[in-house]
Parts: structure tokens; C-alpha cells; sequence
């Protein structure tokens, strides 16, 4: 009897969205360092070009009592093509950011523009027997200086270096046609071709060996037990990996905070607060699972995975403001997580709607998780008689954090006042053209109401909570989170939100996710067949 099929083993929505999610964050940085790599190759090719063209003028003027007949030819072909390489290097890859397939593009154009400006200039110079020799050699050093510098696979090395040397070949030719050579006709050219050959075979194996290193380095980073996977995040504070424990395998999340990025009198701030932090048990508080040093003095922490998550900033850039009960759900969530710190004597000191992520866990939809408790930016504001420097991100600052005023927990309240308002209106509290015009207006002037600034609806009570909050004395404000959470649970049920409602939104969200990968898989592609090294790989 035969044993019944096995279904297909079909990727979840949860785990398509995750590996997009990863993908897309390292697309950007794949593309600018390979525009960062070809603008110098252009660099260094057009300074050696000049010092050739240098050499060659000295050499007919000083050394040479017979010169080539058609120099001038050649002076006007190396002065168009020096203004071409002047104008991609300064006027495109330095001044703007190119699409991946533009740079690809421009990859071609030197493999083809570099390789047939050597061929023309040998046959030019034909009367000046070593000028094809010359030619030859340049040709080679070109195709090894893109090998080294431009990330590529080995099929790509070979067809562009095979285009580099297919204008000098037939170059040969026509010399060997044209005039006598020190080696007869079809000896000359067989030369040049075998001579090319082994220039492209050792060109492409070392660009395919340069290729494997840098994806061993990138895949195989590891940190304490943890491998780093993808790139997934990136802010002032650091970088965040996906990663996977070595004998675990779960997916984790890797934050990673430098020294040169957060100053090392920091370091040892975060460490003993990620050693608290990781006490901290409530479910709407993200885990802390292990932290430590690297070998370069590099803190990392490592925490629960939120993939297929979305946080609140990007929440409302990609989809508006938000319904009043479902504000008030996720606001009363927070509100359980910052309690708990606060018993255990901590204080977030940066709430805001990036630090707040929401996502689904278990079957449950809007969980919300916090993130980055104690791992606050530094602000400096230029008062004129002094400089200032405060905790926290501006639009969501505290008064009492701006002076000398004592802080505490009443800070987070404040800056969640400031989320609910930036949910409901997509708008900040105050807006301002610096940090510092912010943090004034946070200091001086009264909220407007989120009521008047948008066209949804925003229920009095649920008013009158977050503009409690952002009293400006914290005594004004509510005692403590529990509080806060108490008067949110007690709002009447609204009917612009509901469980039903919230699977609805969350099943219509991994599926945009999955279309948006689609459309995306063929850029994703491209920049797989250069830049896997760089840690962008297809799924």
C-alpha cells in the first residue's frame, strides 16, 4: 500500500513577510556600496590613465626622434575618454544615488569604453611596434583593477572582462594585417587571444574568490552564541541582526552598540541596564535572552524576535492615523510593560512610536512590544549661555527632562501621551525645524487638542487622558502607569475597532507584504548576483 503524498511544504505569510522584511533593509546599503566601490575604480583608473597619457607625451617629445604619425589621434581619444571617465566619476557616482541596474550599466560601459579605447589606441600607433604590447598590458591591468574593487560573481567577471579584451584581439588583427610585426601575422594574434585568455581566467577566479570571502564574513559574523544573519535595523544607537543561536537555532534579534557609535563611557551604562532589563518578564515587553562584549569592545544584546512586526511610526506613515479604541489598546498595553519597569526602578526615558512595536503573537493580533528600555540618544540644545544635553527624542521629551527637574516615571507617561496623539492625528505634539525649536515649544506652549487636528474621530475621554499626560507639571499628570491603563481599560467600547476587526487588518497586512516581495523579487535578484557577499541573498 502506498503512503499518502506529502503535501508541498508551503512557507507561512509570517515567514515570506520575514525574509522580505530583512532583504529590503540591506538593499539599500548593498546598492550605495557598490556605487561606493565603482566610483572608485573610476577614480583610480582615471588618475593611472592620466599618468599614462603624461608618459607617452614625454616620451614622443623627448625620447623619440620618429613618434607615431597619428598622435594627435591619440591625444584626442585620450582627452574624450578622460572627460567621459571625469564626467560618470564626479557627475554621476559621486553626486547622486544610482539604481542598481544604472550602476550595472555603467559597469558595462568601462568594461567596453576602457577595453575598445586600448584596441583604437594600438592600432592608431601602429608604427610604434611596442604601442600594441602597451596596449595589451593596460588592458590587463584594467581588468584585474575591476576584479579587485567591483563586488561581482565569476559569471559576471568573465563576461566583462571577455568585453574589455575583444577590442584589443581584434585590434591585433587588423595590425597583423596591416603592417609586419616581430612575430608573424597569425603568431601575433594568437598570442594577444592566449594572453587575454589567462588575463580573464585568473581575473574571474579571483573575483570569485574575493566574492566567497566576503559572504563568509557576512554570514558567518558571530557574536558570543549567536550567528548574525541579515541586517534588519538601523539607528543612531546601533544596528540591529537577525540572528540565530548556535545550538537553538531560533530566530533572534542582535543589537549591536559601538563604541564609536554611543561613545565608550556609555558602554558600560547599557551593560548594566540590559542586565536589569533582562528581569523584566511582562508580555508586552520585548525579551532580553543574553548581552556581552565582543573582542573589539563592541556591546550586543541579543532579545526576541519580532519579525513580521510593524512599529508604530511606520504604522501610521504607510496607513494613517489610526481608530480611537485601537489607540487605546495598544496605549493601555504599554502601559502594563512601563509599570513593571518602573516597580523595578526603571525608567524608558524614550517612548516613542518607533520604540513600540506591534505585531502578532500566539494568534493574538496588535501585541504590542516595547523595545530599548535605558537606551536613550543624547540631544544637545544650544541655549546661548550654556550647552544642554537631555535624554530622549524631541517630539516626545518631558519638560521636567529639559530642566533641572527631577525625572521620573511621569517622563514615560508624558512621552506615551505624545504616541497616542502622533496614532490618532498622525501629527506630533509640536513641530519645530530643529530638535531644540521642539524641545522649546514642549517646554512653553499648550498642546491643541488631537480633536481639532484631525478629521477622525477621537472620543472626549480618551481626549482628555493624553492631554493629561502631557501636562506640563509631572504632578499634574497620572500617578503612575497602572493608572493610566486603568482609565484607558474604562473607555465604552467603540465600534472602530475589535478583535474580528484587528484579525481582519493583520491578514490584509501579510498579504500587502507578500505582494509587495513579489514585485520586489526581481531588484531583490539583481542585487543577488553582485552583492551576495554584502549579506543581500533571494529567498
Amino acid at each position: 500500500m502506498n503512503a499518502p503524498a506529502r503535501p508541498p511544504v508551503v512557507p507561512s505569510d509570517a515567514a515570506v513577510s520575514q525574509r522580505m522584511v530583512y532583504r529590503t533593509a540591506n538593499a539599500e546599503e548593498a546598492r550605495a556600496d557598490l556605487q561606493k566601490r565603482i566610483a572608485t575604480l573610476f577614480k583610480v583608473m582615471f588618475w593611472s590613465l592620466v599618468l599614462l597619457v603624461g608618459f607617452l607625451f614625454a616620451l614622443y617629445v623627448i625620447f623619440l626622434e620618429h613618434p607615431p604619425k597619428h598622435r594627435a589621434w591619440m591625444y584626442a581619444g585620450s582627452a574624450t575618454g578622460l572627460a567621459a571617465m571625469a564626467f560618470i566619476w564626479r557627475g554621476l557616482l559621486v553626486r547622486r544615488p544610482l539604481s542598481v541596474a544604472a550602476l550595472y550599466r555603467i559597469d558595462l560601459i568601462y568594461s567596453i569604453g576602457i577595453g575598445t579605447a586600448f584596441g583604437a589606441a594600438a592600432f592608431v600607433q601602429r608604427d610604434l611596434r611596442p604601442s600594441a604590447y602597451l596596449s595589451l598590458v593596460y588592458t590587463t591591468y584594467t581588468v584585474f583593477a575591476r576584479a579587485l574593487m567591483v563586488p561581482s560573481t565569476r559569471r559576471r567577471t568573465a563576461v566583462a572582462s571577455a568585453l574589455t579584451f575583444a577590442p584589443i584581439v581584434a585590434s591585433s588583427v587588423a595590425v597583423a594585417l596591416s603592417q609586419k610585426e616581430d612575430l608573424p601575422g597569425p603568431a601575433f594574434v594568437i598570442s594577444c587571444v592566449v594572453l587575454g585568455c589567462v588575463s580573464i581566467a585568473l581575473a574571474t577566479a579571483g573575483s570569485d574568490i574575493i566574492y566567497g570571502l566576503r559572504r563568509k564574513v557576512s554570514e558567518a559574523q558571530q557574536l558570543g552564541a549567536y550567528i548574525l544573519d541579515r541586517k534588519i535595523g538601523q539607528g543612531g544607537m546601533g544596528s540591529v541582526y537577525r540572528a540565530h543561536h548556535i545550538l537553538l537555532r531560533r530566530p533572534t534579534a542582535v543589537k549591536l552598540l559601538r563604541p564609536d557609535q554611543v561613545g565608550a563611557e556609555n558602554i558600560e551604562r547599557f551593560e548594566r541596564e540590559v542586565k536589569h532589563m533582562s528581569q523584566l518578564t511582562h508580555p508586552n515587553t520585548v525579551a532580553v535572552y543574553d548581552y556581552g562584549r565582543s573582542s573589539d569592545g563592541t556591546f550586543y544584546y541579543a532579545m526576541e524576535y519580532l519579525g513580521g512586526g510593524i512599529d508604530l511610526e511606520a504604522l501610521v506613515a504607510r496607513y494613517g492615523p489610526q481608530p480611537a479604541s485601537r489607540v487605546a489598546r495598544i496605549l493601555a498595553q504599554v502601559c502594563g510593560a512601563l509599570q513593571e519597569a518602573h516597580d523595578s526602578g526603571f525608567i524608558h526615558r524614550d517612548i516613542k512610536p518607533a520604540n513600540i512595536i506591534l505585531c502578532e503573537r500566539g494568534g493574538l493580533p496588535d501585541v504590542a512590544k516595547v523595545v530599548d528600555f535605558g537606551l536613550t540618544r543624547e540631544i544637545t540644545a544650544d541655549t546661548g549661555a550654556s550647552v544642554q544635553i537631555v535624554l530622549g527624542t524631541p517630539g516626545y521629551v518631558a519638560p521636567e527632562t529639559l530642566t533641572e527637574g527631577a525625572i521620573g516615571p511621569a517622563v514615560d507617561l508624558y512621552a506615551l501621551g505624545a504616541v497616542g496623539y502622533k496614532l490618532l492625528t498622525a501629527l506630533r505634539v509640536f513641530e519645530g525645524k530643529t530638535g531644540a525649536d521642539i524641545c522649546i515649544k514642549h517646554l512653553t506652549l499648550e498642546p491643541t487638542p488631537p480633536s481639532q487636528v484631525t478629521t477622525t474621530h477621537v472620543p472626549p475621554a480618551l481626549e482628555a487622558i493624553l492631554l493629561r499626560c502631557l501636562a506640563k507639571q509631572p504632578e499634574a499628570r497620572f500617578a503612575s502607569a497602572r493608572e493610566m491603563a486603568a482609565a484607558l481599560r474604562a473607555l465604552p467600547a467603540g465600534d472602530d475597532w475589535s478583535d474580528a476587526r484587528a484579525r481582519g487588518w493583520w491578514r490584509d497586512y501579510k498579504r500587502r507584504e507578500i505582494v509587495d516581495r513579489v514585485t520586489s523579487e526581481a531588484i531583490t535578484e539583481t542585487i543577488t548576483v553582485d552583492l551576495g557577499g554584502r549579506g543581500v541573498r533571494s529567498a
